[in-house]
């Protein structure tokens, strides 16, 4: 492990908006903000935002500069990616940011039922293999733990360079009858203008610049599943 990875570790310890827990200890004690984030961490009541997979937090960090009257919190399992995050916000004493190191799988343990109004899976690994499509954050199997955690009309948004991925999604919200509210193949030639085409992630901007097409979806769960 590089000198630099191992720096960065140990100042994630010292940031008070990143929360990093086992799994064991999460089946033994809980986590102490599920049900309590908006009373305990945020001090307000404004809606959250969840962005999965987040990596450096570059969209959580964005969203949160845009959304001032909003709550982010970014969740990833690389620590070495989050730290970018967390000291961007930090160093910026944004109150409305926070960050989770953990697999997306655990999800449940850190959200009571109704805590979330807004999900963004933004560039997840597509996990192209057939055999893996469980494993895809956009799957009937993780759609159905965001529903634990979701509001009944909160919002969906999958924000991709995956063809493959945008198109399993479209499959997934036909067949189980989720609520489509935009969808788009090619999303900077959409005409749509609002955070998802404002806020790039640095491989987005790579993408775009190599004539990458970047593909968008937004919907709301089906409340009868």
């Amino acid at each position: 492990m590089g000198k630099n990875k191992i720096a960065r570790f140990e100042e994630n310890l010292t940031f008070p908006n990143l929360f990093q827990r086992t799994f064991e200890d999460l089946q033994q004690n809980g986590f102490e903000l599920k049900g309590h984030w908006h009373q305990d961490f945020f001090k307000n009541s404004n809606p959250i935002t969840l962005e999965l997979g987040c990596g450096k937090g570059e969209y959580t960090v964005g969203l949160a500069k845009e959304y001032p009257n909003r709550n982010f919190i970014g969740m990833d399992i690389k620590g070495a990616r989050l730290w970018r995050g967390c000291k961007t916000s930090n160093e910026e004493k944004m109150g409305n940011v926070a960050f989770i190191r953990t697999h997306i799988q655990h999800i449940q343990h850190f959200y009571a039922p109704n805590e979330v109004d807004e999900i963004w899976v933004t560039f997840p690994d597509p996990q192209l293999r057939s055999c893996k499509a469980q494993k895809r954050l956009t799957s009937q199997y993780f759609l159905s733990l965001y529903k634990n955690i979701l509001k009944k009309d909160g919002i969906i948004h999958l924000k991709t360079d995956s063809k493959e991925l945008y198109d399993f999604t479209l499959e997934v919200i036909a067949e189980d009858k989720h609520r489509l509210l935009f969808a788009s193949d090619d999303v900077y030639n959409s005409g749509v203008e609002e955070a998802v085409t404002r806020i790039q992630t640095f491989y987005e901007s790579m993408f775009t610049a190599m004539g990458k097409k970047i593909t968008y979806i937004r919907f709301q769960l089906n409340p009868e599943l």
